[in-house]
């Protein structure tokens, strides 16, 4: 029988957590990319005033993945839902799991009565592309990511 659980992710998880973190980055093919520390995920992640939150997704008792996300405000929209990531570790995709996470970022986006949500996939993780094609999503062309190092 499939065991499935998602839950919000708590203090303890924070290695765990990190380490798909690096799977994802190995993933995306920027394993060199991530600078951020465990420390950072404590004190902006599960200390007073989070600025982001997670869940895991475990399958038959093993942890299979997870999502990040924080809220945002669009001069336009209002309050948005942004998930930073989601990431479902190799060997449990084609499970259902990363649908079963995005239905649960969804629920959580409506129950903070967001506006609606947005993240960003490679444009080349055609298998990403086509799973989110399925929830009528739109792509939005003629924006540039931008971003600048501190």
């Amino acid at each position: 029988m499939e065991q499935i659980e998602i839950r919000k992710a708590g203090l303890e998880d924070v290695p765990a957590m990190y380490s798909l973190v690096k799977e994802l980055a190995l993933f995306e093919r920027a394993p060199d990319e991530v600078s951020s520390s465990l420390e950072d995920y404590i004190q902006n992640g599960f200390q007073e005033n989070p600025i982001f939150a997670s869940n895991l997704i475990f399958y038959q008792g093993n942890l299979a993945g997870f999502s990040l996300w924080y809220y945002r405000f669009s001069t336009w929209k209002g309050k948005r839902f942004y998930l930073e990531d989601l990431f479902i570790k190799e060997e449990y995709r084609s499970l259902g799991l990363g649908k079963m996470l995005l239905d649960e970022a969804v629920l959580e986006a409506k129950r903070m009565n967001c506006t609606g949500m947005m993240w960003q996939v490679l444009d080349w993780n055609e298998p990403a592309i086509q799973f989110y094609q399925k929830y009528g999503v739109k792509f939005d062309a003629g924006w540039l990511n931008v971003h600048l190092d501190l």
